[in-house]
Parts: C-alpha cells; sequence; structure tokens
C-alpha cells in the first residue's frame, strides 16, 4: 500500500494543473522516468536526453550473470541496473539499455562517499560494509534529463543532468575531510569475472582523467573512451587492481595504488579524495566517445564547456520538451497524460546516437568511420522495435528514422557477412533473437516515401541478408520452404518471422520495379503456409523428413519451435496476409471466436515455468502483450466481420497493461516497443504490418490529439463521447467526409488533416471490416 501511494505522490509532484492554457509548454512535467522501473519493465530512471549517447542513472545492485559457472536467473531484474523495490544505490553509471530482456553497459560507475575510504561495494544486507549507500524514494526525484537523490549513509545529496555525450554530476557533500569519489572501472550490469578485457587510466592533472574500458559481454568487443574533469582538484589519489594476473612486467618498480598516474588492468577501481566545507558541490563531467579520449574530450568541450548544471539541466529538459510537443494530446486525466508523455519518453531514448561530434565513431570492422550528413545511432533492437516504433518514427521522427536506416546501411557496408544489423550496439553485432528484421524497418521507409538513403542499394542489401543461407537455419528455408526444427531450434517462428520479412522485401521492390526480387520473395513470403497443421489448426514444427514433429502442445512455449511465445499465439503471426490466414483457419466467424478465446482462456502456472520474458502480470487470458508477437493480434477482428471486437480488446490492453505507476508496464519496454503500441493504440490506428502504407482503426483513448509533422503539416485526431465506456466506433470522419472502411493511410497521415471519431458504449455491427487486398 506504502508504494502504491508513493506512486500516487510521485506523480502528483510532476503534474501540472491539468486543463492550463498552453499545456505543449512544459511536457516534460508529465514524464515519470520511474514508470517501469519496477518488476518487468526494466526501464532506468537517469538523466539522459532523446536518443542520446550517455545515460546517467543509478545502479541500485551488482547481482553478477554467473554464480559457479551458471546462469543467475536473478540477474534478469537488472538489465536496466535499477529495480525500484532495492532498498540500497550502488552508484551511477554512464550508459544503459531501456526495457531490454538482456543486457550490458553500466559503464563506469561513480559513487561519492565520506568517512572510511571503501573501495568495495558491500552488499544490501550489509551496505556499511562498503561504498553504496541506502536510499529512500522520498528523497528522490526522477524527471527527463534529470535525477535527485539522497545517500543516507554519506548524507549527500547527488544530482545527475546529461548532454548528448557528456554526463553532469553534482553532489552536495557535508563538511569532511574525508571525502571520496570513488570510480569503479569493473562495475557493470550483467557482469561476470571475466568481462572486463582491459582498462586503461591516465591522471593527466588534478582535475583531469582519461581513460578507456573495453568489455566482453553481449557486445564481444566493446570499447568506450571516457574523459572526466572535476570542478575542484582533489588533493590525493589512489588506485587498486583486482587482477590475477601472473605477469606484471616491471612496472611493479613503482607505487601504482597511491598518486601514480597511470594505470592498467583487467579490473580497477580509483578513489579521489577531497576537503569538502558544508553544503559544498563537487561537480564532475563525464564525457564518452566511441573513438578516443581525445574524442571524448572534445565532445565534453563542445557540449558542456561550463560549470553550470541548472543550465545543462534547463537545456536537456527544453530538448525533451521540443520533441514531446511533436504530439500535443488532451487525454483526459491527469493519469493518461503522465501515460502518454511517458511512452513518449520511453520511446525517444533509442536508439542511441553513436559518433562524435566531429562525426567519428567506430565501426562493426573495429575501424575509425565518419558519418558524412547524417547522425550514426547504435542499440537496435530490431525484434521489438520493427513493429511499432519504427512505423512511430516514420510519422514523427521521420529524419531520424532514415539516419537510423542509413546506419545499418553503414553496418552492412562494414560486415564481413554482408548483412544488414540484427540486434546491434557499440560497434558490435550480437546476434540476440531472430529475423532480419531492418528489412522492415527499410521497407517501410521506402513504401511509406521516407527514403533519405540510396533505396536501390538498400533492397541490395536486404535481399544479400536474406540469401544468408549459414544464418540460423535460413539454409535449410531457402531450400525447404520451412525451417526444420530437428536442424535448427525456434523453426516455427523463423519461419514464421522470414516469411514476413520476405514480403518486405518484395513490397520494396515491386516499387523499385526489381520485379524478378519481386517474384522470388513473394514466393518465399508464402512458406508461413509450410507450418500449418490444418489437423491441429496450430502453426506446429515441422521435421526435415516433412512429418510433424510430436509431442506437440500449443500452450507451451518450451521446445515447441517457438521463441518466446507458444504456438497459440504465433500462429496468429502472418502480418502481412491475415485475410488468407484467416481463410486458412476456417473463415472469419470461426476465427473470431478462436480468437475470442485467446483473450478468455486461463493458463495454467505451468506454462510460466521456462520462460523468464512472460509473467501474469504482461497476459489477459492467453494474449501475451508482455512481449512482442502478439502485439498485432487484437488488431485481427478487423479482417473478420467483427472490427468491432478490435474497438474492446484495445481499450481493454490499454487500461490492464499501461499504468502511471513504478509497476505500471506489462513486460519489457524493449527500447520502447511496448511505449510504441500505447502511443499508436491511443490515438486510434496501429500499423499492423509495416511495408504496408495502412494502418488497421483501433479505438481511441485521447480526447484529442494534433500530430506535428515535420513536413509543416498537422494531423488532427478528434473524439467525440470519449469515455471509459465508450469504446466503440460508432462512425469516423476523415477531413469532414465519411470514412467507412477499417484503416487509415500513410499519405492521409502526412497529407494533415482531421479524423474525427464518433464513439458510444454499444458495438456498430455494420462497420466494414479491411478486405483482402
Amino acid at each position: 500500500m506504502r508504494k502504491s501511494l508513493l506512486s500516487a505522490v510521485l506523480i502528483s509532484l510532476f503534474l501540472p494543473a491539468f486543463g492550463q492554457k498552453n499545456p505543449s509548454a512544459d511536457l516534460v512535467q508529465y514524464v515519470n522516468p520511474l514508470i517501469g522501473t519496477a518488476k518487468m519493465g526494466h526501464t532506468y530512471p537517469g538523466a539522459t536526453v532523446p536518443f542520446g549517447m550517455v545515460q546517467l542513472s543509478p545502479d541500485t545492485d551488482t547481482i553478477p550473470y554467473a554464480v559457479n559457472g551458471k546462469y543467475n536467473p536473478d540477474v534478469y531484474k537488472y538489465c536496466a541496473g535499477y529495480q525500484y523495490d532495492d532498498p540500497t544505490i550502488v552508484g551511477f553509471s554512464h550508459t544503459h539499455f531501456s526495457g531490454t530482456g538482456h543486457s550490458d553497459l553500466g559503464d563506469f560507475l561513480i559513487m561519492p562517499t565520506t568517512g572510511k575510504l571503501q573501495l568495495n561495494p558491500g552488499t544490501e544486507e550489509k551496505p556499511e560494509s562498503g561504498y553504496r549507500s541506502a536510499f529512500s524514494h522520498e528523497n528522490e526525484v526522477a524527471e527527463p534529463a534529470y535525477y535527485q537523490v539522497k545517500l543516507d549513509d554519506h548524507d549527500i545529496l547527488a544530482e545527475l543532468t546529461a548532454s548528448n555525450r557528456v554526463g553532469m554530476h553534482q553532489y552536495t557533500f557535508p563538511e569532511a575531510d574525508s571525502a571520496h569519489i570513488i570510480l569503479d572501472l569493473i562495475s557493470g550490469i550483467y557482469n561476470y569475472d571475466e568481462k572486463n578485457v582491459w582498462t586503461f587510466v591516465r591522471v593527466e592533472n588534478d582535475t583531469l582523467i582519461t581513460g578507456y574500458r573495453q568489455t566482453n559481454g553481449w557486445a564481444r568487443t566493446r570499447t568506450v573512451y571516457f574523459a572526466m574533469s572535476f570542478n575542484k582538484p582533489f588533493y590525493q589519489y589512489g588506485s587498486k587492481k583486482y587482477d590475477n594476473a601472473v605477469y606484471k612486467g616491471f612496472w611493479r618498480k613503482f607505487d601504482q595504488e597511491h598518486n601514480f598516474p597511470e594505470i592498467a588492468g583487467e579490473k580497477v577501481r580509483m578513489y579521489f579524495d577531497f576537503k569538502t566545507a558544508e553544503r559544498e558541490k563537487i561537480k564532475i563531467k563525464f564525457a564518452l566517445s566511441p573513438v578516443s579520449t581525445q574524442g571524448a574530450l572534445a565532445n565534453m568541450q563542445a557540449e558542456i564547456p561550463h560549470w553550470d548544471f541548472e543550465r545543462v539541466k534547463k537545456e536537456g529538459q527544453a530538448l525533451w520538451n521540443n520533441e514531446l510537443s511533436k504530439i500535443v494530446v488532451d487525454a483526459g486525466s491527469h493519469a493518461e497524460m503522465v501515460n502518454f508523455y511517458t511512452a513518449m519518453y520511453h520511446a525517444f531514448l533509442g536508439p542511441t546516437t553513436y559518433m562524435d561530434v566531429d562525426g567519428s565513431f567506430r565501426g562493426i570492422d573495429m575501424n575509425i568511420h565518419k558519418a558524412e550528413g547524417f547522425t550514426n545511432y547504435t542499440s537496435f533492437s530490431l525484434w521489438d522495435t520493427y513493429r511499432t516504433l519504427h512505423p512511430f518514427f516514420n510519422i514523427v521522427q521521420p529524419k531520424r528514422n532514415a539516419d537510423m536506416i542509413k546506419s545499418m546501411l553503414a553496418h552492412y557496408d562494414q560486415s564481413v557477412h554482408k548483412m544488414l544489423p540484427v540486434w546491434s550496439h557499440h560497434a558490435n553485432e550480437n546476434w540476440c533473437m531472430i529475423g532480419y528484421h531492418s528489412v522492415p524497418v527499410i521497407a517501410d521507409a521506402v513504401i511509406k516515401g521516407n527514403a533519405g538513403f540510396d533505396v536501390n542499394k538498400a533492397l541490395d542489401a536486404c535481399v544479400a541478408t536474406a540469401r544468408t543461407t549459414y544464418y540460423d537455419g535460413l539454409g535449410y528455408y531457402m531450400q525447404l520452404g520451412y525451417v526444420p526444427e530437428d536442424r535448427n531450434g525456434s523453426s516455427v517462428s523463423k519461419t514464421l518471422e522470414y516469411a514476413y520479412d520476405d514480403w518486405c522485401i518484395a513490397q520494396m521492390a515491386k516499387k523499385l520495379n526489381r520485379m524478378d526480387i519481386y517474384e522470388e520473395f513473394s514466393k518465399r513470403a508464402a512458406n508461413y503456409k509450410n507450418v500449418y497443421d490444418a489437423a491441429s489448426g496450430y502453426m506446429r514444427p515441422k521435421l526435415n523428413d516433412g512429418s510433424w514433429k510430436k509431442e506437440f502442445d500449443p500452450l507451451d512455449t518450451h521446445g515447441q519451435g517457438f521463441i518466446e511465445g507458444n504456438s497459440w499465439n504465433y500462429s496468429l503471426y502472418v502480418p502481412h496476409d491475415p485475410a488468407e490466414m484467416i481463410s486458412m483457419m476456417g473463415g472469419k466467424t470461426r476465427f473470431a471466436s478462436h480468437l475470442d478465446s485467446l483473450f478468455t482462456m486461463e493458463l495454467p502456472d505451468k506454462y510460466f515455468a521456462n520462460t523468464e520474458d512472460i509473467s501474469r502480470e504482461g497476459i489477459i487470458g492467453n494474449y501475451v502483450h508482455g512481449n512482442e508477437p502478439s502485439h498485432h493480434v487484437a488488431y485481427l477482428y478487423n479482417w473478420t466481420d467483427q472490427p468491432w471486437k478490435t474497438q474492446d480488446k484495445v481499450r481493454m490492453v490499454l487500461k490492464a497493461m499501461y499504468k502511471p505507476t513504478v509497476d505500471g508496464l506489462g513486460g519489457n519496454d524493449d527500447f520502447g516497443q511496448m511505449s510504441a503500441w500505447y502511443l499508436f493504440s491511443s490515438l486510434g490506428f496501429y500499423p499492423v504490418a509495416p511495408g504496408s502504407e495502412q494502418y488497421a482503426i483501433g479505438s481511441p483513448a485521447v480526447k484529442s490529439a494534433s500530430i506535428k509533422l515535420e513536413n509543416g503539416k498537422t494531423f488532427h485526431v478528434v473524439v467525440k463521447k470519449q469515455s471509459d465506456k465508450n469504446v466503440y466506433v460508432q462512425k469516423m470522419e476523415l477531413n469532414g467526409k465519411p470514412l467507412n472502411r477499417s484503416y487509415l493511410t500513410h499519405p492521409e497521415i502526412m497529407s494533415g488533416g482531421t479524423i474525427t471519431f464518433y464513439m458510444g458504449a454499444k458495438p456498430n455491427t455494420e462497420q466494414v471490416a479491411i478486405r483482402a487486398q
């Protein structure tokens, strides 16, 4: 009860009076970065700017990835470094993923302390045994580009803000002769003993530190450079190495632990000592670079050449206001305003900038490249974000989305495999998840006319990726028309997702009049039919000899040929051809009834035993909203004769899975994908099949919205008789004329204008369903 009350208090602190005359003037007040920081959301509460390279945020524990050589499942909670229920803070590190279900990063952890110097972090049970500190949420504030917390054990007020490439710390100390700044170069997210490959640090003078760290984690060859500057000289400093290296060379002639200006090793912690007056502020600027320490210094000088903390905070929040004001809504209540703008905030956390101010960046070939005429981005969680986040960008962030695709094409050029990114971050391909989902991101941009890049080169890159026979069962898929489960796991999921990606290639080829490619990939796009078992009514794993795998359970997520889902949900994954899928499954009436049961059935506990990505919080019946493969499913009623059921289910999911509380997200936010679903669905339309110009109509949850487009036009959403009971669309008008279909098109949105929804408490059973194209 206390936490629920506290969440409500925190939300109220961040809200202006609802109904103010100019709500777009200070939209950051509607953002609560603490949403999703408890349980499965995996978001972080710290300071960052839109798409920023620095994510300066608190880490609340140091759970190792493995214990006794085996995976430690508790580490999963710490994908973002922070869990709301934890009572201590270990420190503040500069790189974090938002909402992911696997992790890395947590670079360069800083912790201010007083009293006896302690270089170990200690434990949650005994925080006094190390440098960590207890804290209270009553003394914690999280806003866009700003975070504040009181470190109780050290009586220090910690404040954080950031520019794109520089984090800024401000620590208000008590009077102390023994004040310390700890720089922990061992700490990291998803850490293990051998993760730190090498660390190098130089103490340039009594206010400037430079160096780098290389890690072997999710990204196996990741190097991050830094420059760290103090506003006040430290009077002494030191370091401690925790290496077990046999060879130490002739550096042993020095006392390297005390006031020695150069240190290198696998595991290093440093400290810098000050004498502080009461309420004295020690400030730190910490710049990152993917290229060099010189690059980090140049980034610092370009972005924060001063020591005005409030100015950096103000400029960061101005950047957020600018991005958030791309959509101005009346969501009807305080809670829904918080939900909407926090979702926008989460959607704009990534992908992240990955280059210095001069455009230099490290490529996946480990060479230094320069982005000419575009911003280079990284952290592409594509299995998640192709579905809704990148289509959202094609409306509200088209220039950035085009730059993201240019970044993908740069990856392709540097790739020894000649493949587009699968899941890439920080100059590494980590190969996480399945499919080749750069393809629908590129195709969606091309089809929708947002192609500020060489479209034929992009198509060639898509085709080359889709013909890489040694990638994840793709050779079998090309030979047999499906991936055989006895040759390659998660075979049904791969077959279905490859087929959709292939359809995207076909649509792009058709638009570019590359008809040979169109014919090849149109044929491949029908391969989903090869894993449909008409006898059971489900997609089912098939073996290399063409027979069905035995011991089949459509509700089980383990060992059934699916990844992060079961056959029941994945059997509905044919986003590029719902009409044919529905026909294959018995027709519109039977399919609608089948879909009804998805939302009402009871799923026994045993089906949660073998997955950490799906929990009770993220499901309704057997509908799994807490993971991505089902995100389009509620909209499939639009292809039956009962489209009003989409409206009912969408509003139900919005209420059940999105709440303005710390545990308000029903699953991992997955770099904004979960939030983008909320945004589209709240506005009343959704991209079921990126690579198509169509958006399926749902049920808008806002009272009104104005989408400010980069082309200078505005698309308005107006909702008449909006209420929690009036979830059914009675009729629609587009620019004052009746809209008698269950979809909008991208050109209709980008041309500006107004869609008006008239809502009611009972279904309009005369609505027209989407017809097969």
